[in-house]
């Protein structure tokens, strides 16, 4: 059986040779070009034609996502593992609509990467143990129905004004009177949108929405 050909893209080099020391360990796993920004990876991809691009998301001149959505335009039979920092669900729909196949975080790649590549060349999907718990959540299957990549557009009218009221500092009881809704209601409300927006703490509510322009 010949050698899976892999394309590494990372514009860190230390990067580059310790995943192409992970991989080249595997007999039958080949790298076969790198590429130090996205651009780059698009043009060794159509060049190269390899099985596997591992691509990191944060790439200069054109990141990761984009330069995964030309390659797969271009060859739809060549599997893209992303790399990331970041578990955020708007990362990884957005990796997944512009067609990879595979989605790691990065402190897990030297456990997860080679059963990833082995799961995309057999026509299957991998995603880190991270990952996996946040694309089991309903609202990520909400999010990709509706073909969005930020949770805002799931919460109701109501749980918008709630999530301002509170990003303001209002207490439940405070918005309770100021919407005259029961305090039960209120709570309801506030954990939807914490759930929503995958959301653990105050600051964090209070940080999305300034981010958001909710409030500044």
């Amino acid at each position: 059986m010949p050698a899976i050909r892999i394309l590494l893209a990372d514009d860190h080099v230390v990067m580059r040779s310790g995943l192409r020391l992970l991989l080249e360990r595997q007999p039958n796993l080949e790298v076969v070009a790198e590429a130090a920004d996205g651009r780059e990876a698009v043009d060794m991809a159509a060049a190269q034609k390899p099985d596997v691009v591992v691509m990191d998301i944060a790439m200069p001149h054109l990141n990761g996502v984009e330069a995964t959505r030309q390659i797969v335009a271009r060859n739809p039979a060549i599997g893209v593992v992303i790399l990331s920092m970041h578990s955020d669900e708007s990362y990884v729909l957005r990796s997944l609509k512009a067609g990879a196949h595979a989605y790691l975080l990065k402190d897990s790649a030297e456990s997860d990467l080679i059963s990833a590549i082995e799961a995309i060349t057999n026509g299957k999907s991998f995603f880190s143990a991270g990952v996996r718990k946040i694309l089991k959540e309903d609202y990520i299957f909400q999010l990709a129905k509706l073909g969005s990549e930020d949770t805002y557009v799931l919460l109701t009218p109501r749980e918008r004004e709630v999530l301002q009221l509170a990003a303001e500092g209002q207490s439940n009881k405070e918005i309770a009177a100021l919407l005259n809704l029961s305090l039960y209601t209120v709570e309801t409300h506030r954990t939807h949108v914490l759930q929503k927006l995958n959301i653990h703490s105050v600051p964090e509510l209070v940080l999305y929405a300034v981010r958001k322009g909710i409030i500044s």
